[in-house]
């Protein structure tokens, strides 16, 4: 089997591909970043992506649409334990959604369920996903995944400028679509904004 490690810390990459070496005998490639992932996929061509969300520049979350469009199977890896990101994740292209809290045993779990093609969410995850599903039919913000992916990188302390930058959009277009993040979590000034991206930041750090 053939797996892409998507994943912006080295010592986390070298872990993962002895591991994975070792027990199931695969054969790993690496990526720290989005446009590194892109090129080792047209490379490669491997069977599954293994994806953390937080990558430097562009997210896993915005990733994502793109290796759905390739046909690729893909398993996040993250240290995100929030429904509302898994919910994102899965709809955004992901097969899979497993925390880096999981036993070695369930994420080759995880990976086996995914490389066949078969949806694997872990357990606790799971029931945070039914949450959020069942209160979806009520006052709770949508959030699209370049919604996400702005509240994470300006979390990251990036400006809209760099965010504009990063998507390869213009400036007005961030803006616009930060105004309307305004509205969906009801605050008034961007930088009520930030303070409320960083203090949901701080909350998955202590999950």
């Amino acid at each position: 089997m053939r797996i892409l490690l998507v994943e912006d810390h080295g010592i986390v990459r070298s872990g993962l591909r002895e591991m994975l070496s070792a027990t199931i005998g695969a054969e790993c490639s690496e990526a720290a970043d989005a446009d590194a992932a892109l090129a080792a996929i047209a490379e490669k061509r491997p069977d599954l992506v293994l994806l953390d969300l937080n990558l430097p520049g562009l997210g896993g979350i915005a990733l994502l649409p793109q290796l759905r469009a390739m046909g690729l199977r893909v398993l996040v890896l993250t240290m995100i334990t929030d429904g509302l990101y898994a919910s994102r994740a899965l709809e955004a292209g992901a097969l899979g959604y497993v925390s880096k809290n999981v036993s070695s045993e369930e994420l080759l779990a995880a990976i086996r369920a995914v490389a066949a093609g078969r949806r694997y969410i872990e357990h606790r995850l799971a029931q945070d996903l039914a949450l959020h599903s069942v209160g979806a039919g009520g006052n709770s913000p949508r959030l699209t995944e370049r919604d996400m992916e702005i509240m994470r990188l300006l979390a990251g302390g990036r400006s809209l400028t760099e965010i504009a930058t990063i998507f390869g959009v213009a400036y007005k277009t961030v803006a616009n679509t930060a105004g309307q993040l305004r509205t969906k979590l009801g605050v008034a000034r961007t930088a009520d904004l930030i303070r409320l991206a960083v203090e949901m930041q701080a909350e998955r750090g202590r999950e």
